[in-house]
C-alpha cells in the first residue's frame, strides 16, 4: 500500500484548503456582483473576455477559466439576454461566434471591479505580500504541474 510522502501530506491539506476557499470566494463573489445583477460565474466569464480585451469563443472562455464549454455556453446565453455580452461573426469558424462585451457590460465590469478593489484591499489586510507571492507561486506551480499531468 502506497502512503503519502510528508509533500503529498502537505499538498493534499493546501488542496483541501482550497477546495474551501473556493465555495468562499464564490460566496464573496456572489455578493460582490449581486447589486449589478450578476453572480460569480457570470462574472467570471465576462472577466475572462475582458482580461484579454477582445472577443472570444465559448470554447476559448472554457478554456482559460478552467470551465466546461457547455456551462460556459449557458452562462453566455444568460449574458446575452441580459445585454452584457454580445455575439459577433466569427470568419474562422462559422458556427462559433465571438463573445464581446457591450458597453452596458462594460459599465457594470467597472463598477463590480470597484467594489472588488475595495473588498480585496479590506481582505488584504494584515497579510504579507511576500508570503501572498510565494503561495501565488505554489499555486501555479501545482496548476502546472496538473496541466502537464492531463
Amino acid at each position: 500500500m502506497n502512503k503519502r510522502t510528508e509533500e503529498g501530506k502537505a499538498l493534499t491539506q493546501f488542496i483541501l484548503e482550497i477546495f474551501q476557499i473556493n465555495g468562499e470566494l464564490l460566496a464573496a463573489g456572489n455578493s460582490i456582483t449581486k447589486p449589478f445583477g450578476l453572480t460569480s460565474a457570470r462574472w467570471q466569464v465576462m472577466g475572462a473576455i475582458d482580461l484579454v480585451e477582445q472577443p472570444l469563443t465559448v470554447a476559448q472562455i472554457a478554456r482559460r477559466m478552467g470551465l466546461t464549454r457547455q456551462g460556459v455556453q449557458r452562462i453566455v446565453n444568460d449574458l446575452k439576454q441580459l445585454d452584457m455580452v454580445t455575439l459577433l461573426d466569427n470568419r474562422d469558424h462559422k458556427r462559433a461566434p465571438l463573445i464581446a462585451i457591450t458597453a452596458a457590460g462594460k459599465t457594470v465590469m467597472a463598477k463590480i471591479d470597484q467594489a472588488q478593489i475595495a473588498w480585496v484591499n479590506q481582505l488584504s489586510e494584515g497579510l504579507n505580500e511576500r508570503t501572498i507571492h510565494q503561495a501565488l507561486n505554489l499555486l501555479k506551480k501545482t496548476r502546472t504541474q496538473l496541466e502537464q499531468d492531463h
